[in-house]
């Protein structure tokens, strides 16, 4: 599973916490690496070429969950 689509089961109108509102970010942003599930290229692109800011560390924390699925 690509960590797009793990992040999407965690969309919602309201965000609650920081994977809700990665999420919501995510989803608006049509160059995403959707199929990707490499660390290197989603922490990449989140730090280059987002077309929006997210703090990291979450991101760090996030990836961990992802990989616990």
């Amino acid at each position: 599973m690509s960590f797009y689509i793990f992040l999407m089961k965690h969309r919602a109108y309201k965000e609650v916490d920081d994977i809700t509102k990665l999420a919501n970010l995510v989803y608006d942003d049509t160059t995403f690496p959707k199929q990707s599930s490499d660390f290197d290229e989603i922490s990449s692109y989140l730090e280059t070429h987002a077309n929006f800011s997210f703090n990291l560390s979450k991101f760090d924390e996030i990836w961990e969950q992802y990989l616990l699925r």
